[in-house]
């Protein structure tokens, strides 16, 4: 099994070359900079088009799925070049998620084009086709992601923190994208109006406990007045930045003041800790309760949370003896 160096994986973020980076990955950087093209065009349209779909403005929606997607495909990029010498699967996990993801956003934007809802959408066959394939492509995409995950697990890494870091990051974007299949679920009341005869064709939703487009937090639109899963998916996807970046602060400031096993130790307590929020989240979205308005017993997880990650890291910190520094 081949070990991979962390400063030779880095590389292609040192030469900032774009026909570096276009070697190490053709179609998800392709996407990536397709992506960037997108978010320009959705951006212009959001401002020229005075449309509304579910409460919020028509282009808003894959404006921020071309955002979402830039982070994505380029994150996975970075993470898919510490895997050696499993090139074919390296480019099924590429091209398949490429794929998805190209579906995913042509889609949305011919629903956009067509004024109609691209989510949770049934009300006619093409509607409720589109939406289908959607969930059929992003589950593809899940799929790929939970392929690179064991792959990264099988490869080995001379920085064991920070390589830690890199799977704990996709373990908690793979988590993030599963959590988006509660939202497909019908609630109460779309179930109880197909009872009655009376459905609007929509089945599944973002909110919890209240109506889809209502009152909402600036831009990102998460619910002020109950739960949305949204914010659990927007965190888990995150991760994937967010969790390698903080093993690589890790391994960068820690090098030499603590041996590799604490330094693995503080990125397990970080990545554990970040996951346990996810699903805190999802937890308090599906209680029907808005992030905005926590009652006392999410306060007193969140409170409870906090405290174990921040007991984990001290004992990690202030345990560590000189002899294990001159080691490190």
């Amino acid at each position: 099994m081949t070990t991979v160096s962390i400063p030779t994986s880095l590389r292609v973020a040192r030469e900032g070359r774009l026909s570096r980076l276009w070697a190490t990955n053709p179609p998800l950087v392709a996407l990536g900079f397709a992506s960037i093209f997108l978010l320009a065009i959705t951006a212009i349209l959001a401002l020229a088009d005075p449309r509304a779909i579910t409460g919020a403005p028509a282009w808003v929606k894959p404006m921020k799925f071309a955002v979402s997607t830039v982070l994505y495909t380029f994150s996975l990029v970075w993470l898919l070049s510490f895997i050696q010498g499993r090139r074919r699967l390296v480019a099924v996990i590429s091209w398949a998620s490429t794929l998805a993801l190209v579906v995913e956003l042509i889609l949305i934007v011919l629903q956009v084009a067509r004024g109609v809802a691209s989510h949770f959408n049934y009300s006619t066959p093409l509607d409720a086709a589109i939406f289908s394939s959607m969930g059929a492509f992003i589950g593809l995409a899940w799929a790929m992601s939970l392929i690179a995950i064991v792959l990264l697990l099988r490869q080995r890494m001379s920085d064991g923190a920070f390589g830690w870091s890199l799977r704990l990051g996709l373990i908690a974007a793979a988590l993030g994208m599963g959590l988006a299949f509660l939202m497909t679920a019908p609630n109460a009341a779309q179930i109880a109006a197909l009872q009655a005869g009376a459905g609007n064709g929509i089945l599944g939703a973002h909110a919890v406990g209240v109506p889809d487009g209502g009152p909402g937090l600036p831009l990102l639109g998460w619910s002020t007045e109950g739960g949305d899963l949204r914010i659990a998916h927007f965190f888990g996807l995150h991760g994937l930045q967010i969790l390698p970046l903080l093993g690589l602060a890790i391994s960068r400031l820690y090098a030499t003041r603590l041996n590799p096993r604490r330094r693995a130790l503080l990125v397990w307590t970080a990545g554990l800790g970040y996951l346990a929020l996810v699903l805190g989240l999802a937890w308090q979205a599906l209680r029907g309760q808005s992030i905005i308005h926590p009652d006392g017993l999410t306060l007193a997880v969140v409170a409870a949370l906090i405290g174990a990650v921040a007991l984990a890291a001290g004992l990690i910190l202030f345990t560590a003896r000189p002899s294990e520094a001159r080691h490190a």
